[in-house]
C-alpha cells in the first residue's frame, strides 16, 4: 500500500480494504496491517526526518521501495508499542527478501539509530525553534496547515496541540441513517453502534468493514462523516422568505453523500433534488449513492450547469484542500501545498456566484467546505456578501444543540470538539 501511495499517488483509503480482502486478512491481523499503513502515511514527515538522520543522507538518494520498508520499520519503533527487536527484525527480514543483503545491512543500521532515542528526544533534536513549527513536526504536519489551523482558532489558537493530535488518531466510522427507511436507533441496534452526537441521522461505529454491514449492502445506511450530514441538514432547516417549491440543487454533488441524505429527505416532502457532477466517473459514484430517491444528475460544471434558475435551496460544497479530513486520508497532508490554494479559491468564488444565479429571491444557499482554513472559508463568504448583496443567515441556528461552532455568522465544526471533521459552513440568503 505504501508502495502504491509513492508510486501512482494512490488514496490510501482506496487501496488498503481491497488488498486486505484478497490476502485474507481480518481481526487483529487487519488491525494491525491498517495501522501501520495508516499510520506510516501520517507521520511521513517526521519518519523522514528521523530516516535522513540516521541514514546520513537526503531521503531523495534513498530507493524508493527501500524507503518503504524504512518508513514501516521508524514508525513501529516510534509510533507503536510493538517491540524495537521485533520491528528491526521483521524489516531487515523484509528487506533482505526484496532487495539482498547488503540493502538489509543498510536497513539494520538506520533502524538501530534511529531506536537510539525515544519519540520526544527525536522530536527535541529535529523540530524547528517556533511553536506552531514544532507542534507540527511533534504531530506530523506541514508546518503551513499548523499554521492554517492556527489562523482558524483565531483567539483559540492554544487549541491547537488538540486540533493536530486529532488528525492523528484513529477516527470512528461514522453511518448515516437514510430518512424513511431507518433510523439512527434502528441502525445502532443492528450493527452494535452507537448513536451520534449531533445528527439524528448518526451512528458510530468503533471500527470493522462498514461495507458487509447488512443495512449499507442494502442502502439503508452509508458511510458519511457527522459533519457532513450537519451540512445537508442545515440547507433543509434554513428559513426561506417564501414558500419552498420543492426544487433543491447540490452543485458540487460528487461522490453523492450529501445528495443521498437530500434527496431521502425530500422524498418525504415530495421534492426533488438536482445533482451536478462534472466527472463522469464521480457522476457514476452519485447515482449508485441515489438510487431510488427522487435526484436527478447533470454531468456538468457548475459554473455553467444550463440549468434553469429560481431554485429554493442550493448547496456548494465546493472543491477545496481537505485540510478538515486529514484524518481519514492519511496521505492527504503531504499532497497539498499552499499554491493549491490559490486555484482553489478562484474556482470556490466562481460556484458561489453560479449558485447565486440560480437562486430565486428568498432562497438560500449553503456554502461549505472541508477545511477550516481562512481562505476558503470567511473570505469566500466575505467576499460573496460583498459583491452579491447576500443576506447572511447566523448559521449556528441551523445546527441545534451543536456547542462550541464559533461566534458567528458562520459555523466551523472541529475533531476536537465535536469528533467530525472540520466542516466549514455558512447560509446566504438572496433578498427580495
Amino acid at each position: 500500500m505504501l508502495r502504491a501511495v509513492r508510486e501512482r499517488d494512490a488514496y490510501a483509503n482506496l487501496v488498503l480494504p481491497p488488498l486486505l480482502r484478497d490476502l485474507g486478512l481480518s481481526g487483529r491481523d487487519a488491525a494491525l496491517a491498517t495501522e501501520l499503513a495508516y499510520g506510516a502515511c501520517r507521520s511521513l514527515g517526521l519518519l523522514d526526518a528521523v530516516i535522513a538522520e540516521g541514514a546520513g543522507r537526503p531521503i531523495e538518494e534513498i530507493d524508493g521501495p527501500l524507503l518503504d520498508v524504512l518508513r514501516l520499520g521508524v514508525y513501529q519503533l516510534l509510533r507503536t508499542r510493538i517491540g524495537a527487536h521485533a520491528a528491526v527484525d521483521t524489516s531487515v527480514a523484509l528487506a533482505r527478501s526484496e532487495f539482498g543483503a547488503g540493502k538489509a545491512g543498510f536497513v539494520n543500521a538506520v533502524l538501530r539509530r534511529a531506536g537510539e532515542k525515544t519519540p520526544e528526544q527525536w522530536v527535541e533534536a529535529l523540530a524547528p525553534a517556533d511553536p506552531v513549527g514544532r507542534l507540527a513536526f511533534e504531530y506530523a504536519h506541514p508546518a503551513w496547515i499548523a499554521q492554517a489551523f492556527a489562523d482558524a482558532l483565531g483567539a483559540r489558537a492554544g487549541e491547537l496541540r488538540e486540533v493536530l493530535a486529532a488528525d492523528d488518531a484513529r477516527p470512528l466510522v461514522h453511518l448515516v441513517a437514510r430518512p424513511g427507511d431507518i433510523t439512527a436507533e434502528e441502525l445502532a441496534l443492528v450493527t452494535g453502534g452507537e448513536e451520534g452526537r449531533w445528527s439524528p441521522y448518526a451512528v458510530y461505529l468503533d471500527g470493522g468493514d462498514p461495507g458487509k454491514l447488512e443495512p449499507v449492502r442494502e442502502g439503508m445506511a452509508a458511510v458519511q462523516d457527522e459533519g457532513s450530514q450537519l451540512v445537508a441538514l442545515a440547507l433543509t432547516r434554513a428559513e426561506l422568505d417564501g414558500p419552498d417549491t420543492g426544487r433543491w440543487l447540490d452543485l458540487c454533488a460528487g461522490p453523492g453523500g450529501k445528495a443521498a441524505l437530500l434527496g431521502a429527505i425530500a422524498a418525504i416532502d415530495g421534492f426533488r433534488v438536482d445533482a451536478v457532477e462534472p466527472a463522469a466517473h464521480r457522476a457514476e459514484l452519485v447515482r449508485k449513492a441515489v438510487r431510488d430517491l427522487p435526484v436527478d444528475i447533470h454531468v456538468a460544471d457548475g459554473r455553467a450547469s444550463g440549468l434553469t434558475p429560481g431554485y429554493d435551496r442550493i448547496l456548494v460544497d465546493a472543491p477545496c484542500t481537505g485540510l478538515g479530513a486529514l484524518r481519514r486520508r492519511p496521505e492527504a497532508r503531504w499532497r497539498r501545498t499552499p499554491a493549491d490554494v490559490r486555484e482553489l479559491v478562484v474556482l470556490q468564488r466562481e460556484l458561489l456566484s453560479a449558485a447565486w444565479d440560480l437562486l430565486r429571491p428568498g432562497g438560500v444557499v449553503v456554502y461549505s467546505t472541508c477545511s477550516p482554513h481562512l481562505p476558503e472559508t470567511v473570505s469566500i463568504v466575505a467576499d460573496a456578501v460583498r459583491r452579491l448583496g447576500a443576506e447572511q443567515l447566523d448559521t449556528r441556528e441551523l445546527l441545534p444543540g451543536v456547542t462550541d461552532v464559533g461566534d458567528g455568522p458562520g459555523a466551523q465544526l472541529w475533531p476536537h470538539r465535536h469528533g467530525t471533521d472540520a466542516m466549514f459552513l455558512a447560509a446566504l440568503r438572496k433578498p427580495r
